[in-house]
């Protein structure tokens, strides 16, 4: 207890560290607009920073890229420590848990969905940064128009013109710095805060669309200012020493073809075509960099750094085909498939795993629930995927569809697992879960943590579980049976000291059916010997490795930044910034850059492979001795399947209506409850609403996303 007192402390020590160095990074995005950083911060700076190791580039790196990159090598600790302690966080103390509740009460907010009143904070202060950076900038360059007028030899209309529309850049440059944070699966930021990646989808979504809007007005304002002033060939010019027009002009295009694919019908019926433009972020950062050059691109550098550490780290897993064991089939076209895990690999309840199978679509991955628990389930991990597209769909009539071969094999790739850094759901009385439909599958993780729990300790008092599941038909009541692991792990007394009371509606039957409902079934698969286990990428001590990366990779970049500035560009430039083509040197800070990352990681990837490659070999050992018995016959074909303990005797089926979850939650017993859901768009905004509303302060609303 007493080691966990002082691990703690140490985390508020650097939590607060952090907040003091990001607070300081936003001093400097709101003083660099302003006078006060032109002409007085500025040229100290410039002076005291003067190296012919970095040139101009180096005071703005030190302003803007070193802090955050401190700021995530600081929650890799911070993150590492937490994982020491996460046993007695998980249990958490009530009182602390909701000190600051009304911070997280939800709110529908037109536009942006549901939202807390941390994240519209956190909205609101973005947005009210933007228009200080814009108008301060705006005022800014107005009083270099009459000295530009002059030297243009144009109307003082037009300069004010071409000023604004370079200022609508320069805004759309702040949403570019904070895009990448949200899709930094691995971040080391985001768990500071209480997100994860999957639940930022949303802020992603949000500064690109003004991001967007931003640029395409700039490039627009910039034609119109080129045709006014009879200069349309500006737009044919690619400066060797100033803005590349031309490399803007391509990345616009690049970004407006990614934009128009995110539109929601576009995503969502044609989510090839959504998914293939998106690889468009990177002509579209390259053409990006090379149109404002790499010092000014420095300012957004922080993010896109962290994001291509955490992409390379995705790209060196995904290499490894994973070992699928087996995949148990449900009547509702829905698969659960159950993968080799290391031991050494544990994630929190609703964690989600991206798949790519190959032999469907090499290029498409696909994020999905884990039902698994890594502490009931030590040696396996499940993801369920019901069909809702066509490649869910290929990918069911795949694994279903009947196979003359006795060695059946799927060949299947796997980033992840991704979630939250820890969670909280023993603080409450009671939970409720609403879901609807695949819905279900987030919960299923939870009350398996859960029935873990229960089977290993009774020395605390574990919630009370109301699950409320909303389906179409009968035949979707088979998914209730993957509460329960395909291992049997879990005892039915364990099951039984868990008060969980499950209330299924069926909306579109009106009784329940008189066929015999059909039971799910499972497959047994022969993996290669080369498949492995799934492990964690950088071992158990995964968040140090990341530290590491972090630090030693920028170290690197900054070694062969001064060696190529001092021995390359100094001779030519002299430190004047005007001789040594901009685009020249914007390639070579991308290849620094890329290359000081890929060195790093893979390094740290292939040292921790050699050890879990030991650990690997171990599991398989164990695999060929006990299912090589248990799931095939002496003559290698499947055995028939195992008679699975079901969970939809123990439910209550309501046909032909919908619950009223405000009846419900209102009538919940309890003062403190957990209320969690997973479902439709209006599903999650009726119990946001009911639990805003202010008829019970007992409901605490868990945000939880799982809707891309």
């Amino acid at each position: 207890m007493a080691s966990s007192t002082v691990i703690s402390g140490v985390q508020g020590a650097l939590l607060v560290l952090a907040l003091l160095v990001f607070l300081g990074n936003i001093m400097m995005w709101i003083i660099m607009p302003t006078d006060t950083y032109y002409d007085k911060w500025l040229p100290h700076i410039l002076a005291d920073t003067n190296s012919t190791f970095f040139g101009i580039q180096g005071p703005i790196m030190l302003d803007f890229t070193f802090p955050i990159l401190f700021i995530a090598a600081v929650g890799c600790i911070y993150l590492h420590l937490g994982k020491k302690r996460a046993s007695d966080t998980n249990i958490g103390s009530k009182k602390t848990a909701h000190k600051f509740g009304f911070l997280k009460r939800p709110m529908i907010v037109k536009g942006l969905g549901i939202v807390t009143l941390t994240e519209l904070a956190l909205f609101a202060m973005f947005i009210a940064l933007d228009v200080w950076y814009f108008s301060y900038y705006v005022r800014y360059w107005f009083k270099q128009v009459p000295l530009l007028q002059m030297q243009r030899r144009e109307q003082v209309w037009q300069t004010k013109f071409d000023r604004v529309a370079i200022v609508f850049g320069l805004a759309g440059n702040v949403c570019l710095a904070f895009l990448f944070y949200p899709v930094t699966r691995g971040s080391s930021i985001l768990p500071m805060l209480g997100l994860t990646s999957e639940g930022s989808i949303k802020y992603h979504m949000w500064l690109g669309n003004i991001a967007m809007t931003l640029f395409t007005i700039h490039g627009s304002l910039y034609i119109v200012y080129w045709t006014l002033t009879h200069r349309l060939s500006e737009m044919l010019k690619w400066d060797q020493h100033y803005v590349a027009n031309v490399a803007g002009e391509l990345g616009l295009l690049c970004g407006l073809a990614l934009w128009m694919a995110t539109y929601p019908n576009i995503r969502r019926k044609m989510f090839e075509l959504f998914f293939y433009t998106h690889y468009l972020y990177i002509p579209f950062m390259v053409f990006f960099i090379l149109h404002i050059g790499i010092g000014f691109a420095c300012i957004m550098l922080p993010g896109f750094y962290l994001f291509i550490i955490d992409r390379c780290l995705r790209f060196l897993q995904s290499r490894q085909k994973v070992r699928l064991i087996s995949a148990r089939v449900l009547p509702c076209e829905t698969v659960e498939l159950n993968f080799s895990k290391s031991r050494a690999l544990n994630y929190s309840p609703t964690s989600i795993m991206f798949i790519n199978v190959p032999s469907i679509s090499k290029l498409q991955w696909h994020p999905f629930t884990v039902t698994s628990n890594s502490n009931l389930e030590q040696e396996r991990i499940s993801v369920v995927i019901k069909c809702e597209g066509n490649w869910t769909k290929n990918l069911y009539d795949l694994i279903s569809s009947p196979s003359s071969s006795t060695n059946r094999r799927l060949e299947v790739s796997v980033e992840g697992p991704y979630g939250p850094a820890s969670t909280n759901f023993l603080r409450h009385d009671m939970l409720v879960m609403v879901s609807g439909g695949s819905g279900i599958t987030p919960f299923i993780s939870i009350i398996r943590e859960l029935i873990y729990i229960t089977s290993t300790t009774q020395s605390h008092k574990i919630p009370k579980i109301k699950l409320i599941t909303v389906f179409k038909n009968s035949s979707h009541l088979s998914m209730l049976d993957l509460i329960l692991p395909i291992s049997g792990i879990a005892s039915s007394e364990s099951c039984s000291n868990l008060d969980l009371q499950i209330e299924a509606y069926i909306t579109r039957e009106k009784e329940h059916p008189k066929d015999k409902p059909q039971t799910p079934q499972t497959v047994f698969f022969r993996p290669n010997p080369s498949d492995a286990p799934i492990y964690p990428t950088l071992g158990p001590n995964s968040w140090l490795w990341l530290c590491a990366i972090i630090s030693s990779s920028f170290v690197v970049f900054l070694m062969l930044l001064g060696v190529f500035t001092q021995y390359v560009i100094y001779p030519i430039d002299q430190n004047t910034n005007m001789l040594y083509s901009y685009p020249k040197k914007a390639l070579m800070n991308v290849l620094f850059i890329c290359s000081s990352i890929v060195l790093t990681a893979t390094g740290a990837f292939l040292w921790n492979k050699k050890w879990n490659s030991s650990e690997a070999k171990q599991i398989l050992d164990t695999e060929e001795s006990v299912t090589g018995r248990s799931s095939f016959g002496e003559d290698g074909r499947e055995l028939e399947s195992l008679p699975e303990q079901s969970v939809i005797k123990s439910s209550n089926v309501h046909y032909g209506h919908r619950p009223d979850l405000q009846r419900i939650l209102l009538e919940s017993k309890g003062s403190n409850i957990g209320v969690l859901v997973s479902g439709p768009k209006k599903m999650r905004h009726d119990v946001a609403a009911i639990c805003s509303s202010g008829l019970a302060d007992n409901l605490h609303f868990e945000s939880i996303s799982f809707s891309w």
